[in-house]
């Protein structure tokens, strides 16, 4: 950690003097930009709102697309069930089988500490006193970003950042959501107090500088929080959920409100699912979409147009997912062979691939809201209605047609899958919910329900979606096809987080024991984070 420290605090000390993120283009710049004064960079707050963009862009790093890959795309979209690889890497042996690289995820960590930590401590430093809603911004921005990390590898690096120049202590899990819980409280009331400012408005890539927007977010963010410790720590859970349910601020409520970073670049997805045709629909996708004939499928996924249809045995017109977790099988020369079967199956559609990337709908938060009604949180509102209006603003969000005939289906259910090229990887659906609230349903049953439609409304934030998977067990996602962690990782129950990563293994050893004994099990792919409880939901 000293290391990563020191040399991007020093990389974002020089971006901000040229007023630019360290990958932007200095091209048209007069002069050494070395002799620009600290007078000239105080005008419109350049000094202290330049350090945003690169956090903004690394809750996941957008460009180059091969980092948010590695970051994301071969971990967390895959594990969630949204997507899953057509190449068999590494002939088979990788993070979809359970054989997990160590050098991809590295990237998971220091991508967020190097870019968001550390300047983060940055605009603390200078800000926190006389521009105290750039120190809540960041926070907020912080918190979005940290709280992906520990819900990947459950303690982290986070109250005492920075704090020593040999090592890095790590907080529990129960420990950082405690501090995230109080870092949300504390922003929500600075920008509160300075509703009416208009300084951030020039580095906002979210909500143009409104104060009242940031507010209703990092609400929902801690309602977000709070619905995830509600199985290990109910009672912080509900104080903490009813905080944001009560908030005289209010939660994100429509689709403008969602938190989407706006920027220049396209999402990272799209060069990865066309340029390298590296990532494809997922089987449990298929299944969930298309039992259910949700009209939101063909916003989500497209046909692969193919010339050579006699050797690709997909029914035109059908949306096809690949298996999970499916090693170089036999019969196939190489990974590029294999590829080039799979590779036709279905693409993600280019609606979703942006340069307006999502990280929070106002679906979503419904669905918060849904599930703290079932739960009994004072403000929540009436479970079935949220569930209702969930599912309604995702298909605004969507443009999708026939809510009404969707939402009140009582008898569509996941769907079997069968796998056109190799008819070995075909399993058959492991759920029989359906769409229609049902109030005589179990809390279970009912959490099944608002949980699956959840999952396709997040879609394709695959983080959040794994995130909540592992918390509730829902939606119900096909297993791997082949497991290669050694006995580390249960084929059924799936891969419950990534171990600690080598870079923090070679340079912060005594933090990463100390982390470990945090844990409370063994650094392996198979050990359950603080949240993520056994049994059942209530």
């Amino acid at each position: 950690m000293k290391t990563i420290n020191k040399t991007f605090l020093s990389c974002v000390i020089i971006c901000s003097m040229l007023f630019f993120s360290c990958g932007d283009d200095l091209e048209g710049i007069d002069g050494n930009p070395r002799d620009i004064s600290d007078q000239q960079l105080e005008i419109d707050f350049q000094d202290i709102g330049a350090p945003f963009r690169p956090i903004f862009q690394s809750i996941y790093q957008y460009d180059p697309p091969w980092s948010f890959q590695l970051q994301q795309n071969l971990n967390a979209d895959v594990f969630s069930g949204y997507m899953t690889n057509p190449r068999p890497f590494v002939a088979g042996a990788n993070n979809t089988t359970y054989n997990l690289v160590g050098g991809w995820n590295n990237f998971i960590w220091s991508v967020p500490y190097s870019n968001v930590m550390n300047n983060a401590k940055t605009i603390e430093n200078a800000t926190k006193e006389e521009f105290p809603e750039f120190f809540a911004l960041s926070q907020i921005l912080k918190v979005s970003a940290m709280h992906r990390v520990s819900d990947v590898f459950g303690p982290i690096v986070y109250t005492k950042f920075g704090a020593s120049e040999t090592t890095s202590e790590y907080d529990s899990q129960e420990e950082v959501y405690t501090a995230f819980f109080n870092d949300l409280e504390e922003s929500m009331q600075i920008l509160s107090d300075n509703i009416g400012s208009s300084r951030f408005q020039p580095f906002d890539l979210a909500y143009n500088g409104n104060y009242t927007n940031w507010i209703k977010y990092a609400n929902s963010l801690r309602l977000r929080l709070a619905i995830r410790i509600s199985k290990v720590d109910p009672d912080k859970a509900k104080t903490e959920g009813e905080k944001s349910l009560n908030h005289p601020m209010g939660l994100i409520e429509i689709n403008p409100e969602g938190f989407f970073v706006n920027g220049t670049l396209d999402h990272p997805v799209k060069t990865i699912n066309n340029s390298w045709g590296d990532i494809r629909m997922n089987a449990s996708m298929e299944s969930i979409l298309i039992g259910y004939e949700d009209p939101r499928a063909t916003s989500y996924f497209r046909e692969k147009v193919v010339t050579d249809t006699e050797t690709v045995p997909i029914q035109p017109g059908s949306l096809k997912g690949i298996r999970n977790g499916l090693p170089l099988l036999p019969g196939y020369a190489d990974e590029l062979a294999q590829k080039a079967d799979y590779i036709r199956f279905a693409v993600l559609h280019e609606n979703l691939l942006t340069p307006s990337v999502q990280l929070m709908t106002a679906a979503e938060v419904y669905f918060l809201k849904a599930e703290a009604a079932l739960r009994g949180w004072s403000g929540a509102g009436d479970a079935k209605t949220n569930y209702e209006l969930g599912i309604s603003t995702s298909f605004q969000q969507h443009e999708a047609s026939g809510v009404t005939s969707y939402t009140t289906n009582s008898t569509l259910t996941p769907k079997d899958y069968t796998d056109p090229v190799n008819p070995g990887n075909n399993i058959a659906a492991l759920s029989t919910i359906t769409i229609a609230w049902d109030d005589a349903a179990s809390n279970e049953a009912k959490l099944e329900r608002i949980i699956t439609q959840k999952w396709i409304a997040m879609f394709p934030e695959g983080q959040e979606a794994w995130s909540e998977y592992r918390r509730t067990g829902y939606p119900k996602i096909f297993p791997v096809v082949n497991n290669q962690s050694g006995g580390t990782i249960d084929t059924d129950l799936q891969i419950r987080r990534i171990p600690f990563v080598d870079s923090e293994l070679a340079t912060n050893p005594a933090g990463v024991a100390n982390a470990v004994n945090k844990l409370g099990g063994p650094d392996t792919g198979g050990t359950r984070l603080w949240w993520d409880v056994p049994g059942g939901n209530f």
